[in-house]
């Protein structure tokens, strides 16, 4: 079911679920409706709408980014902060972050 990278856990993409290796530990990061919560609480003034919007155009900032990579890692079980991440090196670079980023979206609110 995975074909991301060797190194990443199963995922289950039905389930909204995305692969992505941090510090070359491998998790499994989804939005949860408590992780969609943080992610509205850290991007302040800022709707799910309008960040949904800023991907489909290609408008997003790395803030955004790292919001959503946050999130995502959250909902999948991780305890860190955006902090932790930002001296992170995550697998594939920042391309993989976006394209992680932008697949969390696509899934969270993608009809089953």
């Amino acid at each position: 079911m995975n074909a991301v990278a060797p190194h990443c856990p199963p995922f289950n993409p039905w389930a909204g679920e995305v692969a992505l290796v941090v510090d070359g530990q491998p998790h499994v990061c989804k939005l949860t409706l408590g992780a969609l919560a943080e992610l509205e609480a850290a991007l302040g003034a800022d709707t799910l709408v309008e960040l949904v919007k800023r991907f489909e155009s290609g408008g997003f900032s790395s803030r955004d980014v790292l919001a959503l990579i946050v999130a995502g890692l959250r909902g999948g079980g991780w305890q860190g902060s955006a902090k932790d991440l930002v001296s992170a090196e995550i697998e594939g670079g920042v391309v993989r972050a976006a394209e992680a980023a932008a697949e969390l979206l696509a899934r969270a609110f993608a009809a089953p």
